[in-house]
């Protein structure tokens, strides 16, 4: 590919791709204005993780203490050691499914093990600078299997939302689960299911009138309140669990014999996987919300270092959030400092507030599931994929149902390997549109105004060349009025490039950039449209020059 973008500077010594951003935000200087920006930052995010965390822990299998270590020892870690400015990490939803299958299987002790193996092998992940190739896997996949897991999540919650009683186990498969959950119809707790939708109308409610309060603290106190005011007859986080600590246990090493890591492995590999692409799409996400680039491989190391410490203070898997991490950016903080703040808050509220966490009601802790759910599953996208091309509809839907009925780790292997057949079938189907005279020649000498950049890609588009192209889109996205993007020489593109081009345009738009895509074909073109990339953040015109002419209008 050739670009008319210059040279890139050469980064000081501490950018370097393993350095923590958190030193590089020290060196570049921090002062007082940026810790208070930190600290409310922090402290805002911390309300929002408090109950959270335990949702998440109790719907993993596992207690809620565990749910609050994880966000205090993981947490912290991962913004102090991490590649991102602004992730801030903890216990995720989405791994709500592979850590029930695992305590199921292996107990707290097995879960304990496979968290800590996770992080080695995502330490070694980073070390060996593999954080690139997680940025390989097909858009259609990202959403299927994120798209999925939000329904597992639904589902795990209908018991406590409904205070359902059920005669044993609930089963962890889907279709099992429903079975067993439809038998137990008739066990309906009024009490539950009225705060349980309390719980979401409050959420919702306040999400609308006021959005800047944290309405998951509030929905989860005020339910508490009532439960207790009025001694309604519901399971509560005392009643299930009798409490939490409040104190952090000492550090303690899980069963490591041989047998034991090995009847793990699976897992641990599964965790190490999702918490790689889950931690670096998040990472994405508040590049795309801020303008920063984050060190991928940098921050594959901080989450194994704090998946291994997280192991060793008796917490479950930890990662970068994407909810927790937009909230971070949007509540104005400045660097790492606001991630680690958030995790210090969290450790106060649990020392002086444990005694009040065994009023809460499980139904409240669900109806926030529920809620994060429904958020987590990204029903747009969906929608745009299965309408977009046959192609992508199956990988969408090959990676959603095997998601859902079958397993995660099979979900992202089957629909990965499906999108590599496909771009085979594209590229074998184009190529005769490749064999034809790439594209018209461009006067250069148009280029008068040096913030109007021109970029011209060669071949096809597609998930393996995305992240590469997106990287530099994102750098100069920012740095000039208007950017021209040439694909005459493209001769097809799939739905992740097609998303790489509708964020830069986005991105672009938010800075006032204006751009320009030039010589595109009808499939091509029809392909960028149905990905978002149209007006007003992206505008068509025959050639570069067309655009190059247009440009130095503005």
């Amino acid at each position: 590919m050739s670009t008319g973008i210059p040279s890139p500077r050469l980064s000081a010594s501490f950018d370097g791709p393993f350095v923590p951003k958190l030193v590089s935000v020290l060196r570049e200087g921090y002062g007082l204005a940026s810790l208070r920006a930190d600290a409310v930052a922090g402290l805002t995010v911390a309300i929002v993780a408090l109950p959270l965390s335990m949702a998440i822990a109790i719907a993993s299998g596992t207690t809620p203490e565990r749910g609050l270590f994880t966000a205090i020892v993981g947490g912290f870690l991962i913004s102090a050691l991490g590649g991102s400015r602004f992730q801030v990490g903890g216990p995720a939803g989405a791994f709500i499914v592979l850590v029930a299958a695992t305590v199921a299987r292996h107990g707290i002790e097995g879960m304990l093990l496979a968290t800590l193996m996770a992080g080695v092998f995502l330490v070694a992940a980073g070390a060996l600078r593999l954080g690139t190739f997680v940025k390989f896997i097909p858009y259609p996949v990202t959403v299927g299997f994120t798209t999925g897991i939000a329904v597992i999540i639904f589902a795990s919650q209908i018991k406590d939302l409904f205070g359902l009683t059920l005669q044993g186990r609930e089963p962890g498969e889907f279709a099992a689960k429903l079975e067993v959950l439809a038998g137990a119809a008739g066990t309906v707790n009024a009490a539950a299911v009225a705060l349980a939708v309390v719980t979401i109308g409050i959420i919702l409610g306040l999400r609308k009138l006021r959005p800047h309060w944290p309405g998951m603290l509030v929905a989860v106190v005020a339910t508490s309140v009532a439960t207790f005011a009025l001694g309604l007859p519901i399971e509560t986080i005392g009643s299930r669990f009798g409490g939490i600590p409040s104190m952090l246990p000492a550090p303690s090493l899980p069963d490591m014999s041989l047998a034991k890591m090995l009847a793990v492995l699976p897992d641990a590999l599964s965790f190490a996987l999702l918490g790689a692409i889950e931690s670096l799409l998040s990472a994405v996400v508040a590049d795309g919300m801020t303008g920063r680039r984050h060190r991928s491989n940098c921050e594959l190391v901080a989450q194994g270092v704090a998946n291994i410490a997280s192991a060793l203070f008796g917490g479950i898997c930890a990662t970068g959030t994407i909810a927790r991490t937009a909230t971070n950016v949007r509540a104005g903080a400045r660097g790492p400092v606001a991630g680690m703040l958030h995790s210090v808050f969290l450790l106060g509220f649990m020392l002086l507030a444990a005694p009040l966490a065994a009023y809460i009601p499980l139904a409240a802790l669900a109806g926030v599931l529920a809620v994060v759910a429904w958020n987590m599953a990204e029903k747009h996208e969906f929608m745009t994929l299965l309408r977009s091309s046959r192609g992508d509809a199956v990988v969408l839907l090959s990676t959603f149902l095997l998601t859902v009925f079958r397993d995660l780790m099979e979900g992202i292997v089957v629909g990965t390997a499906l999108g590599v057949i496909l771009l085979i079938q594209r590229l074998t189907a184009t190529a005769g549109i490749v064999a034809q005279p790439a594209r018209a020649p461009f006067a250069a000498d148009l280029v008068t105004d040096p913030r109007v950049i021109v970029y011209r890609l060669s071949g096809a588009f597609f998930f393996g060349t995305a992240s590469t192209v997106g990287a530099v889109l994102d750098n100069i996205a920012d740095q000039h009025k208007a950017f021209v993007i040439d694909f005459s020489a493209v001769p097809f593109v799939d739905s992740t490039a097609a998303n790489v081009i509708a964020g830069a345009g986005r991105k672009a738009a938010r800075h006032g950039v204006r751009v320009y895509v030039t010589g595109a074909t009808p499939s091509v073109r029809h392909a960028l449209l149905r990905a978002g990339a149209g007006r007003p953040q992206v505008r068509y015109l025959p050639s570069i020059d067309d655009a190059v002419r247009e440009a130095h209008l503005l």
